[in-house]
């Protein structure tokens, strides 16, 4: 398995930074920031005594979904930047057969010509 991942001689790893701090925060903003778009609906339910407080509801769901998606889309871009600062790989050569003379483009003249 080792044979599958070359590394880039003489690359430098550049060093962790900001999205390693998102990525730490993320599971406590999300529990935290679910709980308190949560308490609205919660808190309308207590003090009405009504069963069916539908518009809190659904405002309450809708932006606790909201929140959701946003930090599900921070995470991966943090994901993203941490995976790019990592190090570099070499992928395995393989000979081109039109290495010499570049193949014919779409209209059938060779590349680069008029």
């Amino acid at each position: 398995m080792s044979g599958l991942f070359n590394r880039l001689p003489g690359h430098v790893r550049t060093p962790a930074g900001l999205e390693r701090r998102v990525l730490r925060r993320l599971p406590r903003v999300l529990v935290v920031g679910t709980v308190l778009l949560a308490l609205p609906a919660l808190a309308a339910r207590l003090l009405s005594g009504a069963g069916t407080l539908t518009m809190v509801d659904i405002y309450s769901l809708s932006l606790i979904v909201l929140h959701w998606t946003v930090v599900f889309t921070v995470g991966i871009g943090a994901f993203i930047v941490m995976v790019m600062k990592g190090p570099a790989y070499v992928a395995d050569a393989y000979p081109l057969s039109d290495a010499e003379r570049p193949a014919a483009g779409l209209s059938g003249r060779p590349a680069g010509g008029r």
